[in-house]
């Protein structure tokens, strides 16, 4: 390439590299800066919003963390929600009532999906477990009725 079209490219070019000084710059939700609260009604269980809320409108992003042993009981939620674990084994199953040969292994780094009104009971059966929820707000938890 001549002298006077690498002159060209870079001159043409100077407008984009100014833009990319414009743009807006990501913004990361650092583990660090999670507001962490504890469930009152699960021991062995916190919760942290990294986006969105319960009570919003709209996407929303939420990690839970649960103690070796924790269980959590049958519930469901309004929407489908789709869970990426994190660190640990999640023991999942579906249905009205915790029956532990229900329960599937989500491994470290593998997606579930617990369609909207879906019950459904988890497990931290090998040790503690880090997951990841998204869904659509508004949402909720509501234990199974027996």
């Amino acid at each position: 390439m001549s002298g006077a079209r690498i002159a060209a490219v870079a001159l043409l070019a100077l407008p984009l590299l100014a833009g990319a000084a414009d743009a807006p710059r990501p913004q990361p939700i650092l583990p660090a800066e999670l507001n962490w609260t504890a469930s009152k009604l699960i021991p062995g269980l916190q919760s942290a919003w990294l986006i969105g809320t319960e009570q919003g409108n709209g996407p929303y992003l939420m990690r839970v963390e649960l103690a070796a042993g924790t269980r959590i009981f049958a519930h469901r939620h309004p929407d489908t929600r789709a869970t990426t674990v994190l660190r640990g084994t999640l023991y999942v199953g579906f249905g009205e009532a915790a029956n532990d040969a229900a329960l599937v292994a989500i491994p470290e780094g593998a997606v579930y999906v617990a369609p909207a009104e879906m019950p459904h009971f988890l497990w931290a059966k090998d040790g503690p477990v880090l997951y990841q929820e998204n869904g659509i707000a508004p949402t909720g938890t509501v234990p199974v009725k027996r």
